[in-house]
């Protein structure tokens, strides 16, 4: 349930190992430091706490989390959730949730749910991924633009209105300075994929805004310095209200972690070989946000694109994670200071990049392409994301990808009578006389359940013997038994006989027994083989 990869690793851990776990961690950790400081920005929190998640919960997750090349810390999937949360309840009702959230999935790594996880259907993954995509986006447009307005309306449909209304007041050099940034993020990969283009970016509009004093607004200009050390830890006063105000954004928090950190362990193993531990990782994830809250800082999961750029540079171990969090500790304590000199548009841009990244455009047209049922689901979860709220999309979502699955089931249950049974060795005319056969296809659940009740009214003259084929019933539920009860009493009001053939061993089997629903039913009247049945049949005929 929990146990460490980088217990295993140290085990045959050696020097040229070290080596490249070093060189990938310090990539990582420059790569990890504009997107840390810009995530905490567009999440509405000050610049500092997302570089104090990145180093508390980075570390946190690489040494003890069930993945050996995961590198966790703020990521963008969590910005519309973290800014929701700051603007409702403030930055101490963060604090809390992130809290819970931590608690949360410590509970779903201890109870086993790490598997569970994998089970969200892929459309509303792709549906709100996508939605958050375009939220991010939206919000990055006023720095990127350097537009004169006041705070951004949460609203998405309001904050488009209101771009409209001050888009007259853009700053050239801020969508300069922006435009300067994306050229160089999308284009640097091909000089060199050492050295991120995101730092290229920051260097490059950094010196340019500094030298030339331009008006572009900066993190200093708007937050001022960013502390150089880490703050100490603070427990959160919490109370029953509080608890009960910020329990669905802190269940939010815990599910969207967990998806996003157990996907990205997933993708690092397609590209290491690897095979992760997925409670462990659970674990691990609850108590970084855990700590990370102690810290002040906000929630934190497995980062996708930053642990594929550390199996890209020869990060094969929990080291590479750890050496990550201490650069960027190095980095805080030593350069910090001069992090306050990068322009805002610069950071804006490098959040479209992200943005687009995250966006999967070809995946959602690739669902939308492909079954009604998941095309709807898709549509649903991308527009609740962007027009309500992360919390809803994800709930509607997957009641609705429930009932929809259920309705998928339904469809696939049948119930055929023997005359239209394809390959049996009799057909109609040979049965013998006071002889009916159903036969039930599929699961025989809630759903499904009905369409059998409703099949067996069709019969007009009840026969004598009724035999049930059941051999194509995987799994059957309470109401299926009820059903069956059902169908069993109505048949021995009529007179008729009721036969089981064919019962599924397993868990079809399990649950008439502990219905006793095969005691009511006689063990006599259930066969193993369709033969066996039109044996007892013939034999219950012959004796009148």
């Amino acid at each position: 349930m929990f146990k460490p990869k980088l217990i295993d690793t140290l085990k045959y851990y050696g020097k040229e190992q070290f080596f490249k776990d070093l060189i990938a961690g310090t990539i990582v950790g420059i790569v990890a430091l504009p997107l840390a400081i810009a995530f905490a920005i567009a999440s509405g929190v000050s610049p500092e706490k997302g570089i104090f998640t990145a180093i508390i919960a980075g570390l946190i997750i690489s040494a003890l989390g069930g993945s050996r090349v995961q590198i966790g810390g703020p990521t963008g999937a969590f910005i519309v959730v973290v800014y929701g949360i700051v603007q409702q309840f403030g930055i101490n009702g963060l604090i809390i949730a992130t809290f819970m959230a931590g608690v949360l999935l410590i509970v779903m790594g201890v109870t086993k749910l790490g598997n569970a996880i994998k089970y969200v259907p892929y459309p509303l993954i792709t549906g709100f991924t996508t939605g958050i995509a375009l939220i991010i986006f939206s919000s990055e447009v006023k720095d990127f633009l350097g537009l004169h307005m006041g705070s951004v309306p949460a609203d998405f449909i309001s904050k488009w209105l209101a771009f409209g209304q001050h888009i007259s007041s853009v700053n050239p050099y801020a969508a300069g300075i922006g435009v300067v940034t994306l050229g160089l993020v999308l284009l640097w990969p091909r000089v060199t994929h050492r050295v991120p283009g995101s730092l290229i970016a920051i260097l490059v509009t950094t010196f340019a805004v500094s030298f030339f004093h331009l008006p572009v607004e900066t993190i200093g200009s708007r937050f001022g310095a960013i502390p150089s050390s880490l703050p100490r830890p603070v427990i959160p006063g919490v109370s029953f209200a509080t608890i009960q105000q910020l329990i669905r954004p802190a269940i939010t928090i815990a599910l969207l972690g967990s998806i996003e950190s157990l996907l990205s362990a997933v993708v690092a193993d397609g590209m290491t070989g690897g095979n992760h531990r997925s409670n462990t990782e659970l674990i691990a994830q609850g108590l970084a946000n855990i700590c990370s809250s102690l810290f002040g800082g906000i929630p934190a999961t497995g980062a996708i694109a930053r642990t594929a750029t550390n199996v890209k540079n020869g990060g094969r171990t929990p080291v590479a994670g750890i050496v990550h969090a201490l650069t960027l500790l190095i980095i805080m304590l030593f350069v910090g200071k001069w992090a306050a000199l990068i322009p805002m548009p610069t950071l804006a841009g490098i959040l479209v990049v992200v943005a687009w990244n995250m966006s999967e455009l070809e995946s959602f047209k690739s669902v939308l392409k492909g079954s009604k049922s998941d095309a709807v689901v898709l549509v649903t979860t991308f527009a609740l994301t962007v027009l309500v709220d992360l919390t809803v999309a994800i709930e509607i979502g997957m009641i609705l990808a429930a009932f929809l699955f259920m309705r998928k089931m339904m469809q696939a249950s049948s119930v055929q009578q023997a005359d239209v049974l394809p390959g049996e060795l009799f057909n109609q005319d040979d049965m013998p006389k006071g002889l009916d056969v159903f036969e039930i296809n599929g699961p025989l659940f809630f759903g499904a359940a009905y369409k059998f009740k409703d099949a067996m009214k069709v019969i007009e003259n009840p026969a004598r013997v009724l035999i049930i084929r059941m051999r194509n019933v995987p799994v059957i539920d309470a109401t299926g038994i009820r059903v069956l009860r059902e169908v069993h009493a109505t048949t021995k009001n009529n007179g008729t006989k009721l036969v089981l053939a064919e019962v599924a061993s397993g868990q079809v089997m399990d649950e008439l027994k502990k219905a006793r629903l095969l005691f009511q039913i006689g063990k006599g009247n259930v066969k193993d083989t369709f033969e066996n049945a039109l044996k007892r049949a013939n034999s219950i005929l012959e004796a009148g």
